[in-house]
């Protein structure tokens, strides 16, 4: 790394703090050449791929993960503290696998495992967007499933 001013290589750590859920750290870092200081984040690297319905590629994306949950969870008992957790269970769950490619479908019945034990209302908002209902039997059939569980 090197200074955004001079851009010597010559830099000290001054203090080290965990930001957004212990997923990255901010450094607060002095030039040692010209004294100015700066500050850095560094992130986990989650590189992996995922298999969108229509065959393409693209990185995945946690924000993408946590709107659908928050999308899902609107005006539910689940607060977005919750859903940030949620979101942070399901990557963990992933990256334990060490796949690095996954596809849509599998990464939506992770959420869905998940939000059939949370919340009713947001599995089934989540359903519906998931499994693109083609018609209200369906959705009866999802709605008749989550009843059965006892949600």
């Amino acid at each position: 790394m090197r200074c955004p001013f001079c851009h010597s290589e010559d830099l000290r750590v001054n203090d080290s703090r965990n930001v957004t859920e212990g997923n990255s750290i901010k450094r607060r870092r002095e030039c040692l050449s010209c004294k100015k200081r700066f500050t850095t984040f560094e992130n986990i690297d989650l590189t992996m791929q995922v298999c969108k319905r229509d065959g393409s590629y693209e990185d995945f994306q946690l924000k993408k993960l946590i709107g659908g949950l928050d999308s899902a969870c609107r005006h539910t008992r689940v607060s977005h503290v919750q859903v940030r957790k949620l979101a942070t269970e399901i990557v963990q769950e992933i990256f334990d696998g060490q796949v690095k490619e996954m596809n849509t479908i599998e990464i939506g019945q992770c959420v869905m495992n998940r939000l059939k034990n949370l919340d009713p209302i947001a599995y089934v908002r989540f359903a519906c967007v998931y499994k693109r209902f083609k018609d209200k039997d369906e959705l009866m059939n999802a709605i008749d499933d989550m009843a059965s569980i006892g949600g």
